[in-house]
């Protein structure tokens, strides 16, 4: 049975562009679609509050499941959607929650003219700790039939080329593998500079090697793979302006050296052009 997707909303419009996002993952997938909203600890944390303002509070909470239920439903006709209300500190819900799902997705902090998407804590704490794939919905960029990946060639990353294949598959999409690489800007005492056709050459490789079961697997994926002499934020932030969706890995080395949020994948999160996706390898133990 496939584990249901999970969504958090609340009255922004940074919701309901996840909301519709998780619909139709949901759907893709055949999975139930959890739509959750966390309400605050503090009736329980603190005895002294305004009388009435736990219940409004409540009531305003099963406004905006309900409404976000009706939204789903409407987007994804025939869509199992479950509407619910659970108190607790949101990225524990979301975390704990991330136990038992097939992706959380989560709308991203910000509004407005900015360009770049400001994460929130709760964001940043789920896609570091949860054990299922985050999504976070910033832009929504459809229409390019595109998914991008980056990898760096470690075992960690096999997770995120694994998700981001399903997710080819599921929306019928091309798969842009992206590798990023660079010359060390010193060479060690004594050693000869490193050629870089030499390089491309094993790289490529490389990538071919990690791609060959996935492809086995997948055999409806059309792979695209692109070998970049760059920085490995700038280019998968290039790069996601003609994608759906971009994956990465929680943590890397190699090309994607400290692949870890603070660094790729959180640059990846405040300036990508299309909904993230962070991925995290069976047993959430990251790569070394």
């Amino acid at each position: 049975m496939t584990e249901p997707v999970i969504v958090g909303v609340d009255s922004s419009g940074r919701s309901l562009r996840a909301l519709v996002w998780a619909a139709h993952e949901a759907a893709l997938r055949g999975a139930r679609l959890r739509v959750v909203h966390v309400l605050p600890t503090w009736e329980h944390d603190i005895p002294f509050h305004p009388p009435g303002m736990w219940l409004n509070v409540r009531d305003r909470g099963a406004d905006i499941v309900a409404e976000a239920a009706a939204i789903a439903t409407e987007s994804q006709p025939g869509l199992d959607v479950s509407p619910e209300l659970i108190i607790g500190r949101p990225a524990t819900v979301f975390i704990d929650a991330a136990e038992h799902a097939s992706a959380v997705v989560l709308g991203a902090r910000g509004e407005g003219g900015l360009r770049n998407v400001l994460l929130g804590s709760v964001s940043l704490q789920v896609v570091g700790h949860a054990a299922a794939p985050v999504v976070v919905v910033g832009y929504v960029n459809s229409g390019h039939d595109r998914i991008l990946v980056g990898t760096d060639g470690s075992a960690g990353s096999t997770a995120a080329l694994g998700y981001a294949f399903e997710e080819a598959s599921l929306r019928k999409a091309v798969l842009y593998v992206l590798r990023s690489w660079g010359m060390p800007a010193t060479a060690e005492a004594g050693a000869a500079a490193a050629d870089p056709g030499e390089v491309t050459a094993r790289l490529r490789r490389e990538l071919g090697e990690q791609l060959v079961g996935l492809r086995a697997r997948h055999p409806d994926v059309t792979v695209q793979e692109e070998l970049v002499r760059s920085g490995p934020s700038a280019a998968l932030i290039r790069a996601s302006e003609r994608a759906d969706l971009a994956v990465v890995g929680s943590r890397g080395k190699g090309g994607f050296h400290g692949l870890a949020m603070g660094s790729v994948s959180h640059a990846l999160l405040q300036y990508a052009m299309c909904p993230v996706a962070v991925v995290r390898p069976v047993g959430g133990a990251d790569a070394a």
